[in-house]
């Protein structure tokens, strides 16, 4: 499952949760500190491992 990570409007904390792509579509994220819902997703970097050689 992917990683999201997000930044709370309300208390300028980052965090990151872990959902699949159909709760993180619900849109239900609250902030783990102040418990509200004003978050923002952030954008954030990733990579790919695969088994074939280049």
């Amino acid at each position: 499952m992917p990683t999201y990570d997000y930044r709370c409007e309300n208390c300028a904390k980052t965090f990151s949760v872990t959902l699949s792509m159909s709760e993180r579509d619900k849109g239900n994220i609250a902030c783990p500190v102040c418990k509200k819902n004003k978050v923002v997703q952030l954008y954030s970097t990733f990579y790919a491992k695969t088994s074939k050689k280049s």
